[in-house]
């Protein structure tokens, strides 16, 4: 072989290096045509599902002390979230959060899915897509208001309220209940799980707490001592729009909202979830919550 001066060594390592930046320009334009082209897709090329929830709602979510990892989150809501992962052939990852940080994670996208017992309202249907209703408990109570005993015949209502401290979690429809049902309260405090507000009113430092009356009455019956009672003959007033337990999606995320609502008729016509909301009534009640 002769010898290469270095003008054509030159030319060589200029062809060289262009069908180099040829061939990544080549592969980039391949990777990134297969790139997934939503959510959907995305969570099967990945092979699992992120599910934003605050565990301290039971019947719905909560957790069992006596178990780790993500096997420690149960509930109604946890075998919807489970259900849903087997249907898609992926697995669950569970991302506890208190409760304004999981609206916030689906707004923002962070997470695939809220299964946190969401109710809907206008301000969660702009910010993200809300699936359909998978849990309306025509027959069971809504919501209405945690007292203390002392303030029974005194607390009947949102008209007794006008000197009195009323207490919700931050976010929730409660605190849309409040705003938009109390004509006059003393002052309005949130907190950010409803827990914290029942023990607010059994501490002294509040006089009502706006809750799901279901959750109230568990709290009750685990803690007898506390003196607390849901006020008899009240609910707060719900419209079609609000009725209806529901699942968070990212805004825009339709291919994905459609198939999550594919599976809640699958749900419904089931009638599995309400057999898992009794069902975890009585586990949340085995472990005094």
């Amino acid at each position: 072989m002769g010898k290469i001066n270095k003008k054509n060594l030159m030319i060589l390592l200029t062809a060289a290096m262009i069908t180099l930046t040829a061939t990544a320009c080549n592969q980039g334009s391949k990777e990134s045509s297969e790139a997934p082209a939503n959510r959907l897709e995305a969570i099967m090329e990945r092979g699992y599902i992120e599910v934003a929830t605050e565990p301290y709602f039971a019947p719905y979510e909560f957790i069992d002390p006596s178990k780790k990892g993500d096997e420690q989150y149960v509930g109604s809501d946890m075998e919807l979230a489970k259900y849903i992962a087997e249907e898609l052939g992926v697995e669950i990852r569970i991302v506890p959060l208190e409760f304004s940080a999981v609206l916030g994670s689906i707004t923002e996208g962070k997470y695939d899915l809220a299964i946190s017992a969401l109710s809907y309202t206008p301000a969660r249907a702009e910010a993200m897509n809300m699936s359909k209703g998978y849990y309306f408990a025509e027959n069971a109570p809504g919501h209405g208001l945690l007292i203390r005993k002392a303030d029974k015949g005194i607390i009947n209502g949102p008209d007794d309220l006008s000197d009195k401290i009323v207490v919700a979690q931050s976010g929730s429809l409660q605190e849309l209940f409040v705003n938009e049902q109390v004509p006059k309260f003393k002052e309005f405090k949130r907190v950010s799980a409803t827990t914290d507000g029942f023990l607010m009113v059994q501490e002294g430092k509040a006089d009502a707490c706006a809750a799901s009356i279901p959750m109230a009455q568990l709290y009750v019956e685990a803690n007898p001592d506390a003196n607390l009672m849901v006020v008899e003959g009240f609910e707060f007033v719900m419209d079609e729009e609000t009725a209806g337990t529901r699942i968070g999606i990212p805004k825009g995320e339709d291919e994905l909202t459609e198939k999550i609502n594919s599976i809640i008729d699958e749900v419904l016509e089931s009638g599995i979830f309400e057999d898992w909301h009794i069902e975890y009534t009585e586990y949340a009640k085995s472990l005094g919550l």
